[in-house]
């Protein structure tokens, strides 16, 4: 049990760092590969209340996923600089699923040089296959923000 949970925290963690600007181990391949084998074929990216929802909507499938979630990242200018910090969390099994709940912190420099700290909540099933654990449903709710001092 503990090695799936392990799997499953390990999963979203790299995601995290591949979101992150500059990506500080990058992929062999590229992110964008490296993204979309973070994902199932099936995969639900969504943001959730009132500033996320908005923002994000809903994106279904691995390849749709990856381009959305590429479209903030280099060779793009969305973000200068962009670390994601994930608290711990608690993750529940199922036999072939995980589903765990985490709070992400987020500090963001904009290629517009305005800079804010981010804290958000991260809802994420996983289903394991042949040992790997995949997300399968990732969805992320912005709790609080604030400006940072450039």
């Amino acid at each position: 049990m503990a090695f799936r949970r392990d799997r499953a925290t390990e999963t979203l963690t790299r995601y995290l760092q591949l979101c992150d600007v500059p990506v500080p181990v990058p992929a062999p391949d590229g992110v964008g590969d490296e993204l979309g084998n973070l994902f199932t074929d099936d995969a639900v990216w969504e943001g959730a209340g009132p500033k996320y929802g908005e923002k994000f909507g809903r994106t279904e499938g691995r390849l749709a996923i990856v381009d959305m979630v590429s479209a903030y990242l280099p060779p793009n200018s969305h973000f200068r600089q962009n670390v994601h910090l994930l608290l711990p969390g608690t993750i529940d099994l199922g036999d072939s699923t995980a589903r765990g709940s985490w709070l992400m912190q987020q500090l963001s420099r904009y290629e517009s040089g305005a800079a804010e700290v981010m804290v958000a909540r991260l809802d994420v099933t996983f289903r394991f296959d042949a040992g790997r654990a995949l997300i399968r449903r990732f969805r992320t709710e912005q709790l609080f923000s604030a400006p940072l001092a450039g």
